[in-house]
C-alpha cells in the first residue's frame, strides 16, 4: 500500500531501487517512510521504535553471514568483528553509499548539527532495516544487498586485527552478565630504548582483574587488555 504523498512514494521508491530491491516488494511503506523521519519531525511518528528493532536485526545478519563465510572462526573473533560491523561509524558510511541523508526528514537544529550526523545516519539505517524485517518478518529484503557489504568489511577486518573491537565485545558480554561496565586502569611504561609499547592497561570486573595488555596507545593497551579477557572469559563458558 503506497503512502498518501506521490512525491516521498517516489522519494522512497528511488531508495528501494538503489538497495537492488524491487518496487513491486512487499514493503509497507508506511514503516519506510516512518524509518526515515527523524524525532524533530515528530514526536510520536519517528524512526526510534523501529531503529530498536533494526539494532537486533543488523546483527542478527552480521552474525549470520560470519557464522556461513568463517565456520571455524573463534566465537571470540566472532563477536570483536561483528562489534565493528555494527558500529555507528559503520552503519553510517553504508547509509553514506545510498544516499540516506537524501531520504532523511529532519527538522530543526538537527538539519545543521554536522557532528550527529552520523548517529542520526546509523539510527535511521538501523530502522530501515527494522523495517524492511517488518514488511516481511524474514530477512528476505535485506540480505541481498547487506550480505556483500558486510563480507566484504569482514574480510579487511580480519586482515588488520587491530581494527577488531574486543573492548566493544568484552563490555556487550559484561553489560548481558553482571549489568556492569568493566574497568580499565592504565599506566604510562617507564621505556628507557622507547619501544612501541608505551601503556599498559589492565581490566578489572567485580574486583578481579580479567586481563591486561600493553599498546603505543591508551586506546591499543585497552584493546589489548581487553582481547586477553575477552578469550578467557570464551573458553571459561565453552563446556
Amino acid at each position: 500500500m503506497s503512502i498518501a504523498y506521490p512525491r516521498r512514494q517516489r522519494q522512497l521508491e528511488s531508495l528501494i531501487r538503489k538497495l537492488g530491491l524491487s518496487a513491486d516488494a512487499p514493503i509497507k511503506w508506511q514503516l519506510l517512510d516512518l524509518a526515515l523521519t527523524h524525532p524533530t519531525v515528530s514526536e510520536s511518528a519517528n524512526y526510534e521504535h523501529l531503529e530498536f528493532v533494526g539494532d537486533a536485526v543488523v546483527r542478527l545478519v552480521a552474525a549470520i553471514v560470519l557464522w556461513e563465510t568463517y565456520p571455524n572462526c573463534p566465537v571470540g573473533d566472532f563477536a570483536a568483528i561483528r562489534s565493528v560491523l555494527v558500529s555507528d561509524r559503520i552503519l553510517a558510511q553504508l547509509a553514506r553509499e545510498y544516499g540516506l541523508e537524501l531520504y532523511l526528514l529532519v527538522a530543526g537544529s538537527a538539519t545543521a548539527d554536522k557532528v550527529g550526523q552520523e548517529s542520526r545516519l546509523a539510527d535511521a539505517f538501523e530502522a530501515v532495516l527494522g523495517a524492511l524485517y517488518l514488511s516481511t518478518h524474514s530477512l528476505e529484503l535485506i540480505r541481498p544487498w547487506l550480505d556483500p557489504h558486510f563480507k566484504q568489511l569482514a574480510a579487511e577486518i580480519r586482515l588488520d586485527p587491530a581494527r577488531f573491537n574486543y573492548k566493544a565485545a568484552l563490555q556487550e558480554w559484561t553489560q548481558a552478565k553482571y549489568k556492569i561496565l568493566p574497568d580499565y586502569r592504565v599506566v604510562e611504561i617507564y621505556q628507557p630504548h622507547h619501544t612501541q609499547e608505551r601503556f599498559l592497561a589492565e581490566v578489572w570486573l567485580h574486583g578481579q582483574k580479567l586481563g591486561e595488555g600493553k599498546g603505543r596507545s591508551i586506546k591499543a593497551a585497552e584493546q589489548a587488555a581487553a582481547k586477553v579477557a575477552f578469550l578467557a572469559l570464551d573458553n571459561q563458558e565453552k563446556p
